[in-house]
């Protein structure tokens, strides 16, 4: 939106995050890319607990808390692999992280676990079940178009991912 990109044109320059130099452009593929981003964190964490909690017979309860713990751990362990390779020490790459990916990866939890929670027989599905899998897929997919927005809403204010942007220039 131009209003939006003229917005930051007008931000202080002695604030480095909202710096136009180092913010991107509040677009709609900056936003996928971001949300690509926090999928992948959200999907290796998701599908691995859910793979543990279910393999090892525990309830939806635990398995949930477990996927959704390990979501977070990868969402932020992405983030904070980039940071650390920009020189950055690991306090700060933490703060970092947690500036950058916390909104984003609660969206797409709270939608994904919404959407296995409402899909009928999902909960109670087992890892050879089709409907285990395509259930799961269908959650983070719904996520990553509901999350999305969010993170361009973010982006636009120099908030989430536009943090983490200032880090690979």
């Amino acid at each position: 939106m131009e209003h939006e990109a003229h917005a930051h044109q007008h931000t202080p320059a002695h604030s480095p995050v909202h710096t136009p130099a180092h913010t991107p452009a509040t677009t709609w593929a900056v936003a996928v890319q971001a949300t690509l981003h926090c999928l992948t964190g959200c999907a290796i964490g998701e599908v691995l607990g859910m793979v543990i909690g279910t393999a090892l017979g525990w309830g939806n309860l635990a398995t949930t808390v477990l996927a959704t713990v390990l979501a977070f751990f990868f969402g932020y362990s992405l983030t904070l692999r980039g940071v650390l390779r920009a020189g950055v020490d690991f306090r700060t790459a933490v703060r970092v992280a947690l500036a950058a990916d916390t909104l984003s990866i609660a969206v797409m939890e709270l939608v994904d676990n919404g959407v296995i929670a409402l899909w009928p027989g999902a909960m109670d599905a087992q890892l050879d079940d089709p409907l285990f899998w395509g259930a799961l897929a269908i959650s983070l997919a719904v996520a990553f178009v509901l999350t999305t927005p969010v993170n361009k809403w973010t982006i636009g204010r120099g908030k989430g991912h536009a943090v983490v942007h200032r880090y690979h220039h």
